[in-house]
């Protein structure tokens, strides 16, 4: 199925990666949010359950290996044409993970790979249900 003007919502996985360093984000490639920051994290596929896909998604994105910590929340995401078709749908399922291990690098679907502090995402224009989503794992999980 096309991700643009999908038939059905794609399911995707976020996922929020604190460690030492900070936050793990990834500049995107592809659209929707070409060339913006965002979480590392993509496309569920077929067979994998959502714990699997978060942990594919970040070592293909930036080199980190995780362990999920747990589930954060679920976001609709929709990005309407100029004649309001839906262009792009999303369902986000937004995990918790910490650092096992790998080196950072940026993979597929990421131009850069980076650690952020807290201070320097304000400086990022990042879209509102992230820095909600990033809040909610470090009260959740006491990064």
């Amino acid at each position: 199925m096309p991700r643009e003007y999908p038939k059905y919502p794609i399911v995707g996985v976020g996922v929020v990666v604190i460690g030492p360093n900070g936050i793990l984000l990834i500049k995107r490639i592809h659209p929707p949010g070409i060339g913006k920051w965002s979480l590392p994290g993509g496309a569920q596929e077929v067979g994998e359950t959502v714990a699997q896909t978060a942990q594919r998604e970040v070592f293909e994105e930036t080199g980190i290996n995780v362990e999920v910590l747990g589930h954060l929340d679920v976001i609709d995401s929709m990005t309407h044409d100029d004649n309001n078709r839906v262009q792009y749908h999303y369902t986000l399922i937004d995990m918790a993970a910490r650092v096992t291990g790998g080196k950072l690098i940026a993979g597929d679907d990421a131009a850069e790979a980076r650690w952020f502090s807290m201070q320097e995402l304000s400086q990022l224009n990042l879209w509102s249900e992230t820095i909600r989503i990033i809040d909610l794992a470090i009260k959740k999980y006491s990064f």
